[in-house]
Parts: C-alpha cells; sequence; structure tokens
C-alpha cells in the first residue's frame, strides 16, 4: 500500500477517495501541483461535503449505532449519541446558523467547553459551508 502510494500517488489517492467518500461531483484529477513548492491542489473540480460523509452516509445503515461517546468530568454523566442524533442535532444548529444569516464561505468563531454540542455546531458549519474556527 505504501509503495503504491508513492509509485502512483494519483491512481493511489484517486481510488481511495472514491471508494471512501460520497461525491457530490466527482473530481476530474486526484492532485496537482509539487507539495515541496506549496502550490498542491487535490480531488480538482470534485464536490463533497465533510459533514455529509462523516454523518449521513452512516445514517443508512447504522442509524441507531453511536457516532460519539463523550466522557465527562464527573462519573456517570458521560454521554453517547448515535448517528440519527448526530445528524438531527448537526441539522438544527445549521438550520439556526442560517436563519442567523450564516452563509457558504463565512468564518464562524466557536467557543466552547469539550462537549459533545461542539462537534454538532463545527459539523452544521462543514453543512452550510461555513468555515469554523474553535477553541476551548
Amino acid at each position: 500500500m505504501y509503495t503504491r502510494s508513492i509509485e502512483d500517488p494519483e491512481q493511489f489517492w484517486g481510488e481511495l477517495a472514491r471508494a471512501n467518500l460520497d461525491w457530490f461531483r466527482d473530481f476530474d484529477q486526484t492532485v496537482t501541483g509539487a507539495i515541496g513548492k506549496g502550490d498542491m491542489a487535490w480531488f480538482l473540480n470534485g464536490q463533497t461535503n465533510v459533514s455529509v460523509n462523516c454523518i449521513d452516509r452512516h445514517v443508512k445503515t447504522h442509524a441507531d449505532k453511536v457516532a460519539i461517546i463523550w466522557e465527562a468530568d464527573e462519573v456517570g454523566q458521560g454521554r453517547k449519541i448515535t448517528y440519527a442524533e448526530l445528524l438531527e442535532e448537526t441539522c438544527r444548529v445549521a438550520n439556526a446558523m442560517k436563519h442567523a444569516g450564516v452563509k457558504k464561505g463565512d468564518t464562524v468563531a466557536i467557543y466552547m467547553p469539550m462537549i459533545p454540542e461542539i462537534a454538532f455546531v463545527m459539523l452544521a458549519c462543514t453543512r452550510i459551508g461555513a468555515v469554523h474556527s474553535a477553541t476551548t
């Protein structure tokens, strides 16, 4: 696997991306540029969404499976969140953000403790095409 990734990175990463990610629009070229020059671009003209790949594709077959296990500082106060719950909460937050005027390309600063809701907000940002910057 390692050898293939070095000898033919375009083929290797293209196959992995197509096999393991959902795409709204397939990419024309896997990679262009050179890492040493800092001008690389990946999956040219392809369109995907991180939130869809992290949640929706798993809800189809694993809606009731645990997506997030959160351990609280207090014993017994942790939570388990299923993919279905994660999708519902992420969409709820995304809709609230859109209602507040957040749109594709906007940057959202997130200042929250390490609680499950921070994942909802981050995934909601990617769902609507906003960029998030978080600190805890």
